[in-house]
């Protein structure tokens, strides 16, 4: 530790140019047999030191750094690709899932789920006069699109809407439906009462 020392001391009364010869020396050192301790000398005699004389040191110190052991780079799986996701048919449905097949103004509305075969009845409650809708079983949808074939309250381009035998418009009902098992109460009364 004696040579370092030495070489630190003729380090602090070099000019800045006669310094890397110096430090080439201190390197040798730090290289060499004993190099942690000449590492460990170096790191505590640098504290005391001059900045310029610091940032010389440690210059030393990280050329002789140990190399850390590179951890072996973990190889990811690589995500698997997206699938389309595939909506749920019993999941809870929102506005945007329905797609409107009959609006009968008197106040039934057919809705058609846009994924699965889930249709949907909307009337108006005589009461409270809000909107009720409720889910249609199979027979009941099959039952509602016998009584109203030939409605003219079917919407254009719905996929669902029954084909009518005639190829003109279709004749206005001469009397209601009648309020039959889908209408729940039939439909809304004038004045809404």
């Amino acid at each position: 530790m004696e040579e370092v020392d030495r070489l630190i001391d003729v380090l602090r009364k070099a000019s800045y140019k006669d310094r890397e010869p110096i430090k080439e020396q201190l390197l040798a050192l730090a290289r060499g047999e004993n190099g942690a301790g000449v590492r460990d000398h170096i790191e505590g005699v640098r504290r005391g030191e001059l900045l310029e004389i610091q940032w010389e040191l440690e210059e030393v110190l990280d050329a002789t750094a140990p190399k850390k052991a590179e951890e072996p780079k973990k190889v990811e799986p690589p995500p698997p690709p997206e699938e389309e996701a595939v909506p749920d048919a019993n999941r809870p449905l929102t506005a945007k899932d329905l797609t409107l097949v009959y609006d009968d103004p008197r106040g039934l509305m057919l809705h058609k789920a846009k994924v699965g075969e889930r249709w949907f009845a909307t009337q108006f409650d005589q009461k409270s006069g809000q909107p009720q809708t409720f889910e249609l079983h199979a027979t009941e949808i099959a039952q509602l699109k016998t009584q109203l074939v030939g409605s003219p309250y079917w919407v254009i381009g719905a996929v669902a809407a029954p084909v009518t035998a005639g190829a003109g418009p279709a004749p206005a009902p001469a009397k209601a439906a009648g309020p039959g098992p889908m209408m729940r109460g039939g439909p809304p009364k004038p004045g809404g009462r």
